[in-house]
């Protein structure tokens, strides 16, 4: 580890000198020393991370920063922007639907969908919930039509009435692959199966979410909003981004919410999901069924394509298998990194985007702790 852990209370203060760090970011109690050095070698105004064993969280810190044109130091319980690392969090609701017989993973969407299979182009219409989730449909990243994307940030129509739209155009763009022809990473294929999980239970996305995902495993921060003024902010630039959904500097428009857009919450409370998935590896879950878990956490098509994890045979010299995930709206950095096996994981989270430094940063704090989570390979 870049600091041994055993001195990590009494070198906080010690620290604070040493690395020039300003009294503010430390007025948390016992200090990290991993993230006191990963944050100093960044401009990232706050770093958080929460590490979790044998069923349970056995370790937190945060250090620095809500926003960095203020003082108030940021604290366990702020909220964190999980990005693109909440797509698993979608897999686990198609899997309910699918655990109830409301939906099939190798349903073609001519079935799931024979409205908007018919005004598509032709070759989507066989694409199954399975490749969706697991990239594997063929579909482009994003709608290449950047300004027609841009105008959902201003959109107040109700958000299933804008993913429709948004998908009648982006699936008529030109397939980047045949389907089940390798793994194409794929925003637009999860903003369509969670506009399929509304047109199966007539609910939207958002609201699927809390009554399957959120309130069952007690993930009660847990909101598609923006961070507010006088919360945890997330930067970009140099300067905090007060997130109004207007722009594109205010990160992905809240209709793509389906691929990890502007879901926000605590790290113990995202800890709960990512526990729920390490007990269902050992059958031992509770959202899911056994056989839900299992197709949410095995490779399809290769050593790094489950649904909605990355899940390739080992990170950063460690030993897998590995579920993991990164995310960002170029305002906030997360990462998540789960040892099934082991029945180890780790959630860092960074207030700011890869320009500030928050990527290498996370990647610092993940050197450093991987070694307690799993042996070398």
């Amino acid at each position: 580890m870049l600091l041994s852990l055993l001195f990590r209370s009494m070198a906080a203060s010690a620290l604070v000198g040493l690395l020039g760090l300003t009294q503010p970011a430390l007025a948390q109690t016992d200090a990290d020393p991993v993230l006191l050095v990963a944050l100093q070698a960044s401009k990232t105004p706050a770093l958080a991370l929460l590490e979790m064993r044998d069923g349970k969280v056995s370790r937190e810190a945060v250090v620095g920063l809500r926003r960095n044109d203020q003082t108030e130091a940021a604290k366990l319980d702020d909220l964190w922007a999980t990005g693109s690392d909440a797509k698993p969090m979608t897999v686990a609701l198609v899997a309910r639907l699918v655990d109830r017989g409301l939906l099939a993973w190798d349903a073609p969407l001519s079935k799931l969908w024979p409205a908007l299979a018919q005004t598509v182009r032709p070759e989507y219409g066989q694409i199954t919930l399975a490749q969706l989730l697991s990239h594997r449909a063929g579909l482009p990243r994003d709608s290449s039509d950047a300004d027609y994307f841009a105008a959902f940030h201003a959109d107040t129509r109700p958000l299933p009435q804008q993913r429709m739209d948004y998908l009648r155009k982006a699936l008529n763009e030109a397939p980047v692959a045949a389907a089940g022809a390798g793994q194409h990473y794929s925003n637009t294929g999860f903003v369509l199966a969670g506009a399929i999980a509304e047109t199966v239970t007539g609910v939207a996305y958002e609201t699927l979410m809390h009554q399957e995902v959120f309130e069952p495993l007690g993930m009660s921060s847990a909101r598609f909003a923006a961070t507010r003024q006088g919360q945890n902010m997330g930067h970009r630039n140099g300067h905090p981004v007060a997130e109004k959904f207007s722009t594109a500097e205010d990160g992905n428009p809240l209709m793509y919410s389906p691929a990890g857009a502007e879901l926000h919450m605590t790290l113990r409370d995202w800890a709960k999901f990512c526990l729920d998935q390490l007990a269902g590896a050992k059958d031992q879950g509770k959202l899911l069924s056994k056989a839900a878990y299992r197709k949410m956490q095995t490779n399809t098509d290769g050593p790094r394509s489950a649904l909605g994890w990355l899940a390739p045979p080992s990170i950063m010299g460690r030993k897998g298998p590995v579920l993991q995930h990164s995310g960002s709206d170029g305002n906030w950095m997360a990462y998540v990194v789960l040892f099934p096996e082991q029945g180890t994981g780790v959630l860092v989270a960074a207030n700011a985007g890869e320009d500030m430094g928050a990527d290498a940063a996370a990647k610092a704090v993940l050197k450093a702790v991987l070694p307690g989570l799993s042996p070398a390979n």
